[in-house]
Protein backbone atom coordinates (compact mmCIF):
# COMPACT_ATOMS: atom_id res chain seq x y z
CA UNK A 1 0.00 0.00 0.00
CA UNK A 2 3.05 1.98 -0.03
CA UNK A 3 2.26 3.49 -3.52
CA UNK A 4 -0.20 5.61 -2.50
CA UNK A 5 1.36 7.47 -0.03
CA UNK A 6 1.10 11.52 -1.06
CA UNK A 7 -1.11 10.91 -4.13
CA UNK A 8 -3.38 13.77 -2.73
CA UNK A 9 -1.00 16.54 -2.99
CA UNK A 10 0.19 14.63 -6.07
CA UNK A 11 -3.71 15.16 -7.63
CA UNK A 12 -3.73 18.60 -6.41
CA UNK A 13 -0.80 19.50 -8.99
CA UNK A 14 -2.14 17.90 -11.86
CA UNK A 15 -5.23 19.14 -11.26
CA UNK A 16 -6.49 15.73 -12.39
CA UNK A 17 -9.18 15.41 -9.78
CA UNK A 18 -11.83 18.02 -7.45
CA UNK A 19 -9.60 19.05 -4.23
CA UNK A 20 -12.26 17.22 -1.69
CA UNK A 21 -10.09 13.77 -1.44
CA UNK A 22 -6.92 16.24 -0.10
CA UNK A 23 -9.35 16.55 2.60
CA UNK A 24 -9.88 13.27 3.64
CA UNK A 25 -9.20 12.33 7.52
CA UNK A 26 -7.57 8.50 6.22
CA UNK A 27 -3.95 7.68 6.28
CA UNK A 28 -4.15 6.58 2.51
CA UNK A 29 -0.77 4.58 3.10
CA UNK A 30 -2.95 2.39 6.00
CA UNK A 31 -6.23 1.74 3.95
CA UNK A 32 -7.39 -1.82 3.34
CA UNK A 33 -7.56 -2.91 -0.45
CA UNK A 34 -11.10 -3.62 -0.25
CA UNK A 35 -11.83 -0.04 0.68
CA UNK A 36 -9.40 1.37 -2.35
CA UNK A 37 -10.51 -0.80 -5.33
CA UNK A 38 -14.33 0.37 -4.50
CA UNK A 39 -14.14 4.36 -4.28
CA UNK A 40 -13.67 6.22 -7.18
CA UNK A 41 -11.70 9.20 -5.26
CA UNK A 42 -8.88 7.04 -4.21
CA UNK A 43 -8.72 4.71 -7.64
CA UNK A 44 -7.98 8.28 -9.74
CA UNK A 45 -5.77 9.30 -6.47
CA UNK A 46 -3.89 5.98 -6.89
CA UNK A 47 -3.38 6.32 -10.80
CA UNK A 48 -2.80 9.55 -10.39
CA UNK A 49 1.07 8.39 -9.74
CA UNK A 50 1.06 7.09 -12.99
CA UNK A 51 1.39 10.34 -14.39
CA UNK A 52 3.61 12.29 -11.81
CA UNK A 53 6.14 9.91 -12.49
CA UNK A 54 6.12 9.06 -16.65
CA UNK A 55 8.63 12.03 -17.54
CA UNK A 56 9.33 15.21 -15.04
CA UNK A 57 8.90 17.53 -17.53
CA UNK A 58 10.64 20.79 -17.01
CA UNK A 59 10.37 19.91 -13.01
CA UNK A 60 14.02 18.30 -12.64
CA UNK A 61 16.97 20.71 -12.91
CA UNK A 62 20.31 19.46 -13.39
CA UNK A 63 22.37 20.09 -10.01
CA UNK A 64 25.39 19.15 -7.88
CA UNK A 65 22.83 16.18 -6.50
CA UNK A 66 21.77 14.95 -9.79
CA UNK A 67 23.23 11.53 -8.53
CA UNK A 68 20.30 11.25 -6.31
CA UNK A 69 17.85 12.13 -9.37
CA UNK A 70 16.20 10.28 -12.03
CA UNK A 71 15.75 11.48 -15.44
CA UNK A 72 16.09 15.07 -16.20
CA UNK A 73 15.68 17.13 -19.31
CA UNK A 74 17.58 14.98 -21.96
CA UNK A 75 18.53 17.91 -24.85
CA UNK A 76 21.48 18.84 -22.17
CA UNK A 77 23.19 15.58 -23.74
CA UNK A 78 22.72 16.73 -27.23
CA UNK A 79 24.19 19.60 -28.81
CA UNK A 80 21.52 21.94 -29.50
CA UNK A 81 21.45 23.09 -25.62
CA UNK A 82 24.59 23.86 -23.07
CA UNK A 83 24.59 24.95 -19.67
CA UNK A 84 26.06 28.40 -18.11
CA UNK A 85 27.50 26.98 -14.94
CA UNK A 86 30.69 25.77 -14.70
CA UNK A 87 30.23 23.90 -11.15
CA UNK A 88 27.33 21.27 -13.04
CA UNK A 89 30.69 19.71 -15.10
CA UNK A 90 32.44 18.95 -11.90
CA UNK A 91 29.26 17.16 -10.73
CA UNK A 92 26.67 14.46 -11.78
CA UNK A 93 25.99 16.57 -15.24
CA UNK A 94 29.69 16.65 -16.30
CA UNK A 95 29.91 12.68 -14.77
CA UNK A 96 27.23 11.97 -17.10
CA UNK A 97 28.74 14.23 -20.73
CA UNK A 98 31.91 12.06 -19.57
CA UNK A 99 30.23 8.58 -19.67
CA UNK A 100 30.83 7.84 -16.24
CA UNK A 101 30.75 4.20 -15.11
CA UNK A 102 29.59 5.34 -11.48
CA UNK A 103 26.79 7.93 -12.74
CA UNK A 104 25.38 5.45 -15.25
CA UNK A 105 24.92 3.11 -13.19
CA UNK A 106 23.22 5.21 -9.97
CA UNK A 107 21.43 6.91 -13.21
CA UNK A 108 20.29 3.18 -14.50
CA UNK A 109 19.35 1.53 -10.73
CA UNK A 110 17.10 4.31 -10.34
CA UNK A 111 15.17 4.97 -13.48
CA UNK A 112 15.03 0.63 -13.48
CA UNK A 113 13.47 0.44 -10.00
CA UNK A 114 11.13 3.66 -10.62
CA UNK A 115 9.69 1.67 -13.90
CA UNK A 116 9.28 -1.34 -12.22
CA UNK A 117 7.73 0.41 -9.49
CA UNK A 118 4.94 2.03 -11.80
CA UNK A 119 4.57 -1.58 -13.20
CA UNK A 120 4.03 -3.16 -10.40
CA UNK A 121 1.00 -0.62 -9.28
CA UNK A 122 -0.58 -0.82 -12.38
CA UNK A 123 -0.59 -4.79 -12.44
CA UNK A 124 -1.90 -4.83 -8.74
CA UNK A 125 -4.79 -2.60 -10.40
CA UNK A 126 -5.26 -4.80 -13.49
CA UNK A 127 -5.71 -7.87 -10.87
CA UNK A 128 -8.20 -6.65 -9.76
CA UNK A 129 -10.43 -5.60 -12.28
CA UNK A 130 -13.34 -7.19 -11.63
CA UNK A 131 -13.53 -5.06 -8.08
CA UNK A 132 -13.70 -1.99 -9.96
CA UNK A 133 -16.80 0.28 -9.85
CA UNK A 134 -18.34 -0.19 -13.18
CA UNK A 135 -18.86 3.79 -13.77
CA UNK A 136 -15.13 3.97 -14.59
CA UNK A 137 -13.60 0.48 -14.67
CA UNK A 138 -13.23 0.65 -18.58
CA UNK A 139 -11.32 3.96 -18.35
CA UNK A 140 -9.11 3.19 -15.12
CA UNK A 141 -8.07 -0.68 -17.23
CA UNK A 142 -7.30 2.14 -20.77
CA UNK A 143 -5.21 4.42 -18.39
CA UNK A 144 -3.15 0.92 -16.78
CA UNK A 145 -2.92 -0.52 -20.42
CA UNK A 146 -1.42 2.75 -21.74
CA UNK A 147 0.83 2.65 -19.05
CA UNK A 148 1.90 -0.59 -18.85
CA UNK A 149 2.78 -0.19 -22.46
CA UNK A 150 4.19 3.75 -21.32
CA UNK A 151 6.67 2.02 -19.14
CA UNK A 152 7.92 -0.48 -20.98
CA UNK A 153 8.73 1.77 -23.64
CA UNK A 154 10.79 3.41 -21.62
CA UNK A 155 12.53 0.37 -20.32
CA UNK A 156 13.06 -0.17 -24.19
CA UNK A 157 14.35 3.34 -25.15
CA UNK A 158 16.90 2.98 -22.07
CA UNK A 159 17.72 -0.39 -21.37
CA UNK A 160 16.63 -2.31 -24.39
CA UNK A 161 14.80 -5.81 -23.81
CA UNK A 162 13.99 -5.68 -20.26
CA UNK A 163 12.07 -8.27 -18.11
CA UNK A 164 8.18 -8.84 -18.92
CA UNK A 165 6.31 -8.66 -15.85
CA UNK A 166 2.99 -8.88 -16.14
CA UNK A 167 1.59 -10.14 -13.06
CA UNK A 168 2.44 -9.08 -9.40
CA UNK A 169 5.17 -11.13 -7.45
CA UNK A 170 6.58 -11.51 -4.39
CA UNK A 171 10.02 -13.20 -3.98
CA UNK A 172 9.86 -13.69 -0.27
CA UNK A 173 6.67 -15.76 -1.13
CA UNK A 174 7.69 -17.42 -4.25
CA UNK A 175 10.98 -17.67 -6.14
CA UNK A 176 10.17 -16.61 -9.79
CA UNK A 177 12.59 -15.36 -12.17
CA UNK A 178 11.83 -13.58 -15.94
CA UNK A 179 14.27 -13.70 -18.25
CA UNK A 180 15.60 -10.81 -20.49
CA UNK A 181 12.38 -10.15 -23.61
CA UNK A 182 14.09 -9.61 -27.10
CA UNK A 183 13.15 -6.54 -28.85
CA UNK A 184 10.72 -8.85 -31.08
CA UNK A 185 8.79 -9.76 -27.21
CA UNK A 186 8.97 -6.25 -26.63
CA UNK A 187 7.63 -4.64 -29.14
CA UNK A 188 4.88 -7.15 -29.40
CA UNK A 189 4.16 -7.05 -25.70
CA UNK A 190 3.96 -3.15 -25.56
CA UNK A 191 2.20 -2.79 -29.18
CA UNK A 192 -0.50 -5.15 -27.66
CA UNK A 193 -0.91 -3.13 -24.59
CA UNK A 194 -1.48 0.08 -26.44
CA UNK A 195 -3.78 -1.22 -28.66
CA UNK A 196 -6.01 -2.43 -25.89
CA UNK A 197 -5.66 1.06 -24.37
CA UNK A 198 -6.75 2.37 -27.46
CA UNK A 199 -9.70 0.14 -27.35
CA UNK A 200 -11.12 0.94 -23.77
CA UNK A 201 -9.83 5.26 -24.33
CA UNK A 202 -11.79 8.05 -25.56
CA UNK A 203 -10.64 10.04 -27.88
CA UNK A 204 -12.24 12.99 -25.93
CA UNK A 205 -12.47 13.36 -21.97
CA UNK A 206 -14.11 15.98 -19.84
CA UNK A 207 -12.68 18.97 -19.13
CA UNK A 208 -11.79 18.28 -15.39
CA UNK A 209 -9.65 15.12 -16.87
CA UNK A 210 -7.73 17.26 -19.28
CA UNK A 211 -4.75 16.00 -19.55
CA UNK A 212 -5.46 11.63 -18.70
CA UNK A 213 -4.57 9.51 -21.24
CA UNK A 214 -6.50 9.13 -24.41
CA UNK A 215 -7.15 6.92 -27.26
CA UNK A 216 -5.14 9.22 -29.70
CA UNK A 217 -2.29 9.24 -27.35
CA UNK A 218 -2.40 5.08 -27.07
CA UNK A 219 -2.68 5.02 -30.98
CA UNK A 220 0.22 7.57 -30.79
CA UNK A 221 2.96 5.37 -28.34
CA UNK A 222 2.33 2.21 -30.70
CA UNK A 223 3.19 4.19 -33.89
CA UNK A 224 6.42 5.62 -31.38
CA UNK A 225 7.27 1.89 -30.80
CA UNK A 226 7.16 0.94 -34.15
CA UNK A 227 9.31 4.09 -34.89
CA UNK A 228 11.64 3.48 -32.54
CA UNK A 229 12.51 0.18 -33.29
CA UNK A 230 12.59 1.28 -36.84
CA UNK A 231 16.55 3.19 -35.90
CA UNK A 232 19.44 2.14 -37.48
CA UNK A 233 21.27 1.50 -34.43
CA UNK A 234 18.63 -1.82 -34.11
CA UNK A 235 19.56 -3.57 -36.79
CA UNK A 236 21.49 -6.61 -37.57
CA UNK A 237 22.96 -6.89 -33.88
CA UNK A 238 24.46 -9.83 -31.81
CA UNK A 239 22.26 -9.97 -29.21
CA UNK A 240 18.15 -9.96 -29.35
CA UNK A 241 17.74 -8.16 -26.20
CA UNK A 242 19.75 -5.16 -28.10
CA UNK A 243 17.85 -4.92 -31.79
CA UNK A 244 17.07 -7.37 -34.17
CA UNK A 245 19.30 -9.61 -34.95
CA UNK A 246 18.32 -8.70 -39.09
CA UNK A 247 16.95 -5.74 -40.63
CA UNK A 248 13.67 -4.91 -39.43
CA UNK A 249 14.11 -1.24 -40.50
CA UNK A 250 11.12 -0.75 -43.59
CA UNK A 251 8.59 -3.31 -41.82
CA UNK A 252 8.67 -1.72 -38.66
CA UNK A 253 8.55 1.72 -40.37
CA UNK A 254 5.27 0.36 -42.27
CA UNK A 255 3.77 -0.67 -39.60
CA UNK A 256 4.57 3.04 -37.96
CA UNK A 257 3.01 4.55 -40.62
CA UNK A 258 -0.28 2.30 -40.37
CA UNK A 259 -0.66 3.29 -36.83
CA UNK A 260 -0.13 7.12 -37.54
CA UNK A 261 -2.54 6.96 -40.13
CA UNK A 262 -5.05 5.87 -37.54
CA UNK A 263 -4.09 8.79 -35.34
CA UNK A 264 -4.81 11.16 -38.13
CA UNK A 265 -7.85 9.15 -38.81
CA UNK A 266 -9.59 10.65 -35.45
CA UNK A 267 -9.74 14.34 -36.90
CA UNK A 268 -8.53 15.61 -33.56
CA UNK A 269 -5.18 17.12 -34.12
CA UNK A 270 -3.94 19.58 -36.21
CA UNK A 271 -0.98 22.75 -36.29
CA UNK A 272 -1.97 25.59 -35.10
CA UNK A 273 -2.58 27.79 -37.63
CA UNK A 274 -0.53 31.28 -37.78
CA UNK A 275 -2.37 33.58 -38.90
CA UNK A 276 -0.11 36.72 -39.16
CA UNK A 277 2.00 37.44 -42.34
CA UNK A 278 4.81 39.91 -40.22
CA UNK A 279 7.88 38.64 -38.66
CA UNK A 280 6.50 39.88 -35.61
CA UNK A 281 3.58 38.57 -35.10
CA UNK A 282 4.56 35.00 -36.63
CA UNK A 283 7.21 34.99 -34.36
CA UNK A 284 4.20 35.58 -31.27
CA UNK A 285 1.83 33.16 -32.66
CA UNK A 286 4.95 30.88 -32.57
CA UNK A 287 5.90 31.11 -29.41
CA UNK A 288 2.21 30.95 -27.94
CA UNK A 289 2.05 27.35 -29.65
CA UNK A 290 3.90 25.81 -26.56
CA UNK A 291 2.33 28.28 -24.18
CA UNK A 292 -0.91 26.87 -24.62
CA UNK A 293 -1.98 24.12 -22.57
CA UNK A 294 -3.60 20.56 -24.10
CA UNK A 295 -4.07 22.41 -27.66
CA UNK A 296 -5.43 21.18 -30.60
CA UNK A 297 -1.76 20.28 -31.74
CA UNK A 298 -0.61 18.16 -28.39
CA UNK A 299 -1.27 15.15 -28.36
CA UNK A 300 0.27 14.43 -24.87
CA UNK A 301 1.91 16.36 -22.77
CA UNK A 302 3.43 16.54 -18.74
CA UNK A 303 0.55 18.87 -16.83
CA UNK A 304 2.15 21.31 -14.68
CA UNK A 305 0.24 22.65 -12.16
CA UNK A 306 -1.40 25.69 -13.41
CA UNK A 307 -0.72 27.86 -10.48
CA UNK A 308 3.56 27.19 -11.03
CA UNK A 309 3.26 25.59 -7.05
CA UNK A 310 6.90 24.36 -7.08
CA UNK A 311 7.30 23.17 -3.10
CA UNK A 312 4.93 21.38 -0.71
CA UNK A 313 3.61 18.76 -3.75
CA UNK A 314 3.66 21.11 -6.47
CA UNK A 315 4.30 20.28 -9.87
CA UNK A 316 4.98 23.45 -11.31
CA UNK A 317 8.78 23.85 -12.23
CA UNK A 318 11.47 27.01 -12.81
CA UNK A 319 12.05 27.37 -16.37
CA UNK A 320 11.48 31.34 -17.17
CA UNK A 321 14.10 31.47 -14.35
CA UNK A 322 16.31 28.99 -14.95
CA UNK A 323 16.44 30.05 -18.39
CA UNK A 324 16.62 34.29 -18.01
CA UNK A 325 19.95 36.01 -18.55
CA UNK A 326 20.84 37.33 -15.18
CA UNK A 327 19.59 41.29 -16.54
CA UNK A 328 16.28 39.58 -16.17
CA UNK A 329 17.03 38.14 -12.47
CA UNK A 330 18.41 34.20 -13.84
CA UNK A 331 20.40 32.78 -11.66
CA UNK A 332 21.45 29.02 -13.24
CA UNK A 333 21.22 30.24 -17.23
CA UNK A 334 20.31 26.37 -17.48
CA UNK A 335 19.28 26.89 -21.42
CA UNK A 336 21.97 27.91 -23.53
CA UNK A 337 21.54 27.28 -27.12
CA UNK A 338 25.17 26.48 -29.21
CA UNK A 339 26.24 28.10 -32.32
CA UNK A 340 26.00 24.65 -33.73
CA UNK A 341 22.29 24.90 -33.38
CA UNK A 342 22.37 28.55 -34.23
CA UNK A 343 23.69 27.48 -38.15
CA UNK A 344 20.60 25.04 -38.69
CA UNK A 345 18.20 27.72 -39.09
CA UNK A 346 18.26 28.71 -43.02
CA UNK A 347 17.51 31.95 -43.82
CA UNK A 348 13.90 33.72 -44.88
CA UNK A 349 14.33 32.43 -48.60
CA UNK A 350 14.93 29.10 -47.88
CA UNK A 351 18.69 28.55 -48.60
CA UNK A 352 21.23 27.47 -46.18
CA UNK A 353 23.57 30.12 -44.50
CA UNK A 354 26.18 28.21 -46.28
CA UNK A 355 24.51 28.27 -50.18
CA UNK A 356 26.28 30.92 -52.29
CA UNK A 357 23.02 32.43 -52.99
CA UNK A 358 21.49 32.42 -49.08
CA UNK A 359 22.23 36.53 -48.97
CA UNK A 360 23.46 35.09 -45.79
CA UNK A 361 26.28 38.24 -43.86
CA UNK A 362 28.57 36.66 -41.63
CA UNK A 363 29.01 40.25 -39.95
CA UNK A 364 25.18 40.15 -39.60
CA UNK A 365 24.24 36.77 -38.77
CA UNK A 366 21.26 37.14 -37.79
CA UNK A 367 19.60 39.31 -40.40
CA UNK A 368 17.50 37.75 -42.82
CA UNK A 369 16.92 34.27 -41.39
CA UNK A 370 13.78 31.06 -40.50
CA UNK A 371 11.23 32.88 -38.11
CA UNK A 372 11.90 30.33 -35.68
CA UNK A 373 15.05 31.34 -35.15
CA UNK A 374 14.13 34.61 -33.39
CA UNK A 375 11.01 32.63 -31.91
CA UNK A 376 13.13 30.19 -30.50
CA UNK A 377 16.64 32.24 -29.63
CA UNK A 378 17.46 35.37 -27.84
CA UNK A 379 20.95 36.52 -29.49
CA UNK A 380 22.51 40.25 -29.41
CA UNK A 381 19.95 42.69 -30.37
CA UNK A 382 16.92 40.87 -29.20
CA UNK A 383 14.04 42.08 -27.61
CA UNK A 384 12.64 40.95 -24.69
CA UNK A 385 10.35 41.56 -21.41
CA UNK A 386 10.57 45.52 -23.15
CA UNK A 387 14.75 45.35 -23.12
CA UNK A 388 17.24 45.06 -25.54
CA UNK A 389 19.68 41.66 -25.48
CA UNK A 390 23.20 42.66 -25.30
CA UNK A 391 25.66 39.34 -25.35
CA UNK A 392 28.00 41.43 -26.97
CA UNK A 393 31.48 42.86 -25.99
CA UNK A 394 32.38 46.83 -25.88
CA UNK A 395 36.22 47.29 -27.02
CA UNK A 396 37.50 49.67 -24.71
CA UNK A 397 41.55 51.56 -23.77
CA UNK A 398 42.62 48.09 -22.10
CA UNK A 399 40.51 45.48 -22.16
CA UNK A 400 36.25 44.81 -23.28
CA UNK A 401 33.70 45.57 -21.19
CA UNK A 402 30.78 42.69 -21.50
CA UNK A 403 27.64 43.26 -22.09
CA UNK A 404 24.47 43.34 -19.61
CA UNK A 405 23.41 39.98 -20.28
CA UNK A 406 26.89 38.78 -20.00
CA UNK A 407 27.46 40.13 -17.06
CA UNK A 408 26.67 39.01 -13.26
CA UNK A 409 23.11 40.62 -12.24
CA UNK A 410 23.67 43.61 -9.84
CA UNK A 411 25.48 42.58 -6.78
CA UNK A 412 25.10 38.75 -7.48
CA UNK A 413 27.86 36.96 -8.45
CA UNK A 414 26.97 34.21 -8.15
CA UNK A 415 24.19 33.95 -11.26
CA UNK A 416 25.57 32.52 -13.83
CA UNK A 417 25.65 33.68 -17.90
CA UNK A 418 25.53 31.87 -21.71
CA UNK A 419 28.69 30.61 -22.19
CA UNK A 420 27.32 30.64 -26.52
CA UNK A 421 26.42 34.00 -26.35
CA UNK A 422 22.61 32.78 -26.62
CA UNK A 423 19.72 32.21 -24.09
CA UNK A 424 16.82 30.22 -25.05
CA UNK A 425 13.03 31.82 -25.85
CA UNK A 426 11.29 28.48 -26.85
CA UNK A 427 9.06 27.50 -23.90
CA UNK A 428 9.40 30.94 -22.21
CA UNK A 429 6.54 33.10 -21.31
CA UNK A 430 7.68 36.99 -21.72
CA UNK A 431 5.34 37.72 -19.05
CA UNK A 432 6.24 35.74 -16.36
CA UNK A 433 7.13 37.64 -13.23
CA UNK A 434 10.69 36.10 -12.03
CA UNK A 435 11.80 36.94 -8.93
CA UNK A 436 12.65 35.00 -5.60
CA UNK A 437 9.80 33.77 -4.54
CA UNK A 438 10.78 29.91 -4.32
CA UNK A 439 7.14 29.02 -3.94
CA UNK A 440 5.13 29.94 -7.56
CA UNK A 441 7.32 29.92 -10.48
CA UNK A 442 6.23 28.28 -13.83
CA UNK A 443 3.39 26.47 -15.25
CA UNK A 444 4.07 26.02 -18.83
CA UNK A 445 2.95 22.24 -19.74
CA UNK A 446 5.92 20.06 -21.34
CA UNK A 447 4.47 18.92 -25.00
CA UNK A 448 5.71 15.25 -25.12
CA UNK A 449 4.14 14.80 -28.40
CA UNK A 450 2.57 17.07 -31.18
CA UNK A 451 0.92 16.72 -34.71
CA UNK A 452 4.06 18.50 -35.87
CA UNK A 453 6.08 15.80 -34.79
CA UNK A 454 3.63 13.13 -36.08
CA UNK A 455 4.08 14.93 -39.95
CA UNK A 456 8.05 14.70 -39.25
CA UNK A 457 7.74 11.31 -38.27
CA UNK A 458 5.64 10.23 -41.37
CA UNK A 459 8.15 12.32 -43.50
CA UNK A 460 11.26 10.39 -42.77
CA UNK A 461 9.34 6.83 -43.15
CA UNK A 462 7.43 8.23 -46.68
CA UNK A 463 11.29 8.99 -47.57
CA UNK A 464 12.48 5.65 -46.17
CA UNK A 465 9.61 3.45 -47.89
CA UNK A 466 10.34 5.46 -51.88
CA UNK A 467 7.32 8.25 -51.49
CA UNK A 468 9.32 11.37 -51.53
CA UNK A 469 6.42 13.22 -53.03
CA UNK A 470 4.23 12.68 -49.78
CA UNK A 471 7.58 13.33 -47.33
CA UNK A 472 7.35 16.55 -49.39
CA UNK A 473 4.13 17.67 -48.87
CA UNK A 474 4.51 16.80 -45.27
CA UNK A 475 7.57 18.76 -44.74
CA UNK A 476 5.97 21.73 -46.77
CA UNK A 477 2.78 21.58 -44.06
CA UNK A 478 5.09 22.73 -41.38
CA UNK A 479 7.01 25.06 -43.50
CA UNK A 480 3.76 26.92 -44.84
CA UNK A 481 2.91 26.99 -40.86
CA UNK A 482 6.03 29.91 -40.41
CA UNK A 483 5.56 31.29 -43.64
CA UNK A 484 9.39 29.45 -44.62
CA UNK A 485 8.94 29.18 -48.56
CA UNK A 486 8.29 25.45 -49.85
CA UNK A 487 10.46 23.41 -51.03
CA UNK A 488 10.28 22.03 -54.54
CA UNK A 489 12.42 19.05 -54.04
CA UNK A 490 13.34 16.66 -50.89
CA UNK A 491 16.44 15.26 -49.52
CA UNK A 492 17.29 13.44 -46.31
CA UNK A 493 19.24 16.27 -45.16
CA UNK A 494 15.83 18.75 -45.70
CA UNK A 495 13.86 16.32 -43.61
CA UNK A 496 16.25 15.73 -40.71
CA UNK A 497 17.17 19.75 -41.03
CA UNK A 498 13.45 20.87 -40.68
CA UNK A 499 13.30 17.89 -37.52
CA UNK A 500 15.91 19.88 -35.77
CA UNK A 501 14.43 23.28 -36.17
CA UNK A 502 11.04 22.40 -35.38
CA UNK A 503 11.26 20.37 -32.93
CA UNK A 504 14.02 22.58 -31.25
CA UNK A 505 14.92 22.10 -27.80
CA UNK A 506 12.00 19.53 -27.66
CA UNK A 507 12.84 15.93 -25.76
CA UNK A 508 12.69 14.33 -28.85
CA UNK A 509 15.84 16.02 -30.36
CA UNK A 510 18.27 13.71 -27.84
CA UNK A 511 16.70 10.81 -28.71
CA UNK A 512 16.22 11.22 -32.33
CA UNK A 513 20.44 11.02 -31.69
CA UNK A 514 20.60 7.57 -30.24
CA UNK A 515 17.45 6.58 -33.01
CA UNK A 516 19.98 7.31 -35.97
CA UNK A 517 23.19 6.22 -34.45
CA UNK A 518 25.01 8.87 -34.85
CA UNK A 519 25.28 9.31 -30.67
CA UNK A 520 29.24 8.32 -31.15
CA UNK A 521 29.32 11.51 -33.63
CA UNK A 522 27.44 13.90 -32.31
CA UNK A 523 28.16 13.49 -28.91
CA UNK A 524 31.83 13.39 -28.57
CA UNK A 525 33.64 16.91 -28.07
CA UNK A 526 36.16 15.54 -30.61
CA UNK A 527 34.04 15.02 -33.46
CA UNK A 528 31.67 17.39 -32.97
CA UNK A 529 32.64 20.77 -30.32
CA UNK A 530 30.18 22.92 -29.01
CA UNK A 531 30.47 26.53 -30.37
CA UNK A 532 29.31 29.56 -29.21
CA UNK A 533 29.57 33.35 -30.86
CA UNK A 534 31.32 36.35 -29.43
CA UNK A 535 30.34 39.61 -31.23
CA UNK A 536 33.25 42.37 -30.37
CA UNK A 537 32.03 46.25 -31.07
CA UNK A 538 35.27 48.06 -31.82
CA UNK A 539 36.59 51.34 -31.15
CA UNK A 540 36.44 52.53 -34.53
CA UNK A 541 32.72 51.64 -35.08
CA UNK A 542 32.92 47.87 -36.79
CA UNK A 543 31.98 44.93 -35.64
CA UNK A 544 33.85 41.51 -35.24
CA UNK A 545 32.43 38.10 -35.00
CA UNK A 546 34.00 35.55 -33.99
CA UNK A 547 32.75 31.49 -33.73
CA UNK A 548 34.66 30.52 -30.51
CA UNK A 549 34.64 26.61 -29.00
CA UNK A 550 32.84 26.75 -25.65
CA UNK A 551 35.08 26.72 -22.93
CA UNK A 552 35.24 25.59 -19.05
CA UNK A 553 33.57 22.63 -18.72
CA UNK A 554 31.93 21.63 -21.98
CA UNK A 555 34.79 21.10 -24.28
CA UNK A 556 36.39 18.01 -26.36
CA UNK A 557 37.79 16.84 -23.01
CA UNK A 558 34.77 16.71 -21.53
CA UNK A 559 32.01 15.18 -24.08
CA UNK A 560 32.21 11.65 -24.80
CA UNK A 561 29.97 8.85 -25.81
CA UNK A 562 30.93 5.00 -26.59
CA UNK A 563 28.92 2.24 -27.60
CA UNK A 564 27.90 1.10 -24.20
CA UNK A 565 26.28 4.32 -23.71
CA UNK A 566 23.37 3.59 -25.94
CA UNK A 567 21.43 1.49 -23.26
CA UNK A 568 21.67 2.12 -19.52
CA UNK A 569 23.32 -0.70 -17.18
CA UNK A 570 20.52 -2.90 -15.30
CA UNK A 571 20.07 -2.64 -11.48
CA UNK A 572 22.79 -5.04 -10.70
CA UNK A 573 20.94 -6.53 -8.18
CA UNK A 574 18.30 -7.38 -10.80
CA UNK A 575 21.33 -9.01 -12.81
CA UNK A 576 22.15 -11.35 -10.08
CA UNK A 577 18.70 -12.12 -8.76
CA UNK A 578 17.16 -13.17 -12.40
CA UNK A 579 20.50 -14.71 -13.58
CA UNK A 580 20.42 -12.52 -16.87
CA UNK A 581 22.64 -10.87 -19.13
CA UNK A 582 24.23 -7.10 -18.58
CA UNK A 583 24.17 -4.38 -21.02
CA UNK A 584 27.55 -4.71 -22.88
CA UNK A 585 30.88 -2.85 -21.21
CA UNK A 586 29.13 -2.20 -17.99
CA UNK A 587 30.84 -2.58 -14.75
CA UNK A 588 29.64 -3.14 -11.37
CA UNK A 589 31.51 -0.01 -9.76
Amino acid sequence: MKYIKHISAILLSLSLLSCNSIFRDEPFDKLAETQIWGDEQLLDEYTARWYRNMDNGFYILVSTIIKNLGEEYEPWYGDQLTVGRSDWYQAGYGDMLKGSQTIYNNRGKLLWENYYTMIRSINTLMEHEAELPASMRSRLMGEAHFFRAWYYYKLLRQFGGALIIDHTYNPLEKTETFPRASFEEMVEFITKEAEAAASLLETDVPEIMTGRATKGAALMLKAKTYFWVSGEHFQNVDKPYLGFEDNRSLEMLDLAAKEYDRVMALNKYHLIPISSITKEGVVSEYRNIFLTKNSMESIWEVQHSDDGNFTSGGFGHKLDRDAAPPSLTGVNCAYNPTQNHVDEYRMANGKRITDADSNYDPQNPYEGRDYRFYANILYDGAEWKGTTIETHYTASDGGYIPGKDITPYDSSTTSSMTRTGYYMAKFLRESQQIDQDETYASSQNCILWRYAELLLDYAEIDFKLGRPGDALDKINQIRRRVHMPELTTITWEDITNERRVELAFEKTTYWDILRYGTAQKVMNGSTNPLYGCRIIFEQDGSKTVILNRVVNGNNNNTRSFSPRQYFYPIAWDDIRYHGIEQNPDWNEV
